[in-house]
């Protein structure tokens, strides 16, 4: 469900949680295709046969690409001020990478809405405490503190 925030009592909605979003699979041609993109080959994320002798015991993929996923999850999400007309990432405060992401595991983000500034009228600056888990494990993928700019 869709957590809507007005703009006047933004302040009420500090603390509220959002639903997790669907599971998405990361398969090895997900993590293939990212050690392209980024120019990271190293073994632990390409090579299955090396990566099994590993402490992990198969590939992972890279805590990048977990992050990277945060815009893919950013729809299901749903966090928007009231009359939204554009959004923008903004950056990170912190990232912590908990837990690795083994090849076929499933991943899914929830989100907690910790801050809301107005930061002129008709822009509101929104941090949201992520967190990745992963399907069947205690810890996380990853934490995040994300900032994104909405505009009214």
């Amino acid at each position: 469900m869709a957590t809507v925030i007005p703009t006047t009592g933004f302040k009420e909605y500090i603390g509220r949680e959002t639903d997790s979003t669907d599971w998405l699979v990361i398969d090895q041609a997900r993590i293939s295709a990212f050690a392209d993109c980024t120019l990271d080959h190293q073994f632990i994320h390409v090579d299955p046969v090396a990566a099994k002798k590993s402490p992990f015991g198969s590939t992972i993929a890279h805590g990048f690409l977990t992050l990277s996923l945060l815009s893919h999850f950013a729809e299901q999400l749903q966090v928007a001020v009231e009359g939204v007309k554009m959004g923008v990432n903004y950056g990170l405060d912190k990232v912590r990478f908990i837990n690795p992401v083994k090849v076929d595991q499933r991943i899914r983000a929830r989100a907690k809405i910790s801050d809301i500034q107005q930061k002129k009228p008709g822009q509101f600056q929104i941090k949201l405490d992520v967190t990745v888990e992963i399907d069947g494990e205690d810890k996380p993928a990853m934490i995040a503190e994300w900032l994104f700019m909405q505009f009214v």
